[in-house]
């Protein structure tokens, strides 16, 4: 006898992640962590969407080298783990569930936004040739990654298991790889940003292995059920040019992740969903891949629910309307109306735009 079919707002039991709700807090740079470090006003922030079945917090470095935006949290040291705790303390006390996202910006930085004695990394030594904001100087172009060696190579996989564990430390329930997006994880796939000639260059299997080797190396640090990895088959932002072989990219990723056993693909799937080959590798990754699927690219209520009832994912995720709507699932549920986000102040330092957002009222 089949089950029924699943709901949007029912609770969802993920190995040792017990949801409320299906309804996820999209990972979203918001550049209030001054010095680099979580705050009380971060806190407050995340606290007020606790309602959501699963937060994925905003983009945070797991190294000095890895810091390339303005304001962007870390993870690699005492007082930004400190920082860090009273975050997922607050949500947990709210009944929430949190996980980290670890996103190393590789070759998307400027020297302006990274402390003294970092040094700005990539598979190929490649300029982005895209703006960067920088608060010192203004918009400045991307700078020149190094090329990583074997020996930086390996050291930046520990950064992330590092990074892994000290999230743990700090009482997250789990972290999210950054590999989407056009950082670090992604300029590896990418044949246009990688052109290496060595084992993590030139095949398919080639440029995969850094993700894979990452993703092992959290895995076994951690628990594959508290690892879980986004990616943007088919997207361009950040300077990433289109490429032929996206559908075997991924394919071959989605059967590797699933080896690994790790809780879930977070898949943005706008860019995919603009073609049929797209859309079939939707759903053939939804196949490949055996733990949970979030699916994320502009949903709207009635687009998540028909995503979740007819099983072709097991969560979705909100961006840009949990900015302005902290309480979403309670909006989303009881049709009510949404407010507009202000995107002057997405990246502004301060409340503003950020926790001043009111909860709804009749």
């Amino acid at each position: 006898m089949l089950n029924s079919a699943p709901n949007l707002f029912a609770s969802l039991n993920a190995d040792n992640l017990k949801l409320k709700n299906r309804i996820v807090m999209a990972p979203m740079t918001r550049s209030r962590a001054i010095g680099n470090v979580p705050n009380d006003l971060m806190a407050q922030y995340y606290v007020q969407r606790a309602s959501a079945g699963l937060i994925i917090t905003e983009g945070t470095a797991p190294s000095p080298n890895a810091l390339g935006y303005p304001r962007i949290p870390g993870i690699f040291d005492y007082e930004q783990l400190e920082g860090w705790k009273k975050v997922t303390e607050a949500v947990h006390e709210k009944g929430g569930k949190i996980i980290m996202q670890l996103m190393h910006v590789g070759r998307i930085g400027n020297y302006e936004n990274m402390p003294e004695g970092t040094t700005l990394v990539a598979p190929s030594a490649i300029n982005a040739d895209a703006e960067m904001f920088t608060d010192a100087k203004g918009l400045l172009k991307t700078n020149t990654p190094k090329e990583l060696d074997l020996s930086s190579l390996h050291a930046t996989i520990e950064e992330f298991v590092i990074a892994s564990k000290n999230a743990i430390s700090a009482g997250f329930d789990g972290v999210e790889l950054h590999g989407a997006n056009g950082y670090l994880l992604e300029q590896f796939l990418n044949p246009h940003t990688n052109t290496r000639t060595d084992e993590y260059g030139g095949s398919i299997e080639n440029r995969c292995r850094f993700v894979i080797e990452v993703t092992q190396a959290v895995a076994e640090a951690i628990g594959s059920k508290r690892v879980g990895i986004r990616f943007s088959p088919y997207g361009i932002f950040n300077s990433m040019p289109k490429y032929d072989e996206v559908y075997t990219t991924y394919e071959y990723l989605a059967k590797e992740m699933n080896k690994l056993n790790i809780l879930y693909l977070h898949v943005v799937d706008a860019a995919a969903r603009q073609s049929q080959e797209g859309i079939g590798l939707i759903s053939a990754m939804r196949g490949y891949f055996t733990g949970l699927l979030i699916l994320n690219g502009g949903y709207t209520g009635e687009r998540a629910t028909a995503a979740i009832e007819s099983r072709e994912a097991d969560m979705v995720s909100f961006g840009s309307l949990f900015i302005a709507n902290p309480d979403l699932p309670y909006r989303l549920e009881h049709d009510k109306h949404f407010t507009q986000p202000d995107e002057a102040t997405f990246y502004t330092p301060g409340e503003k735009g950020y926790t001043d957002y009111p909860l709804y009222k009749e």
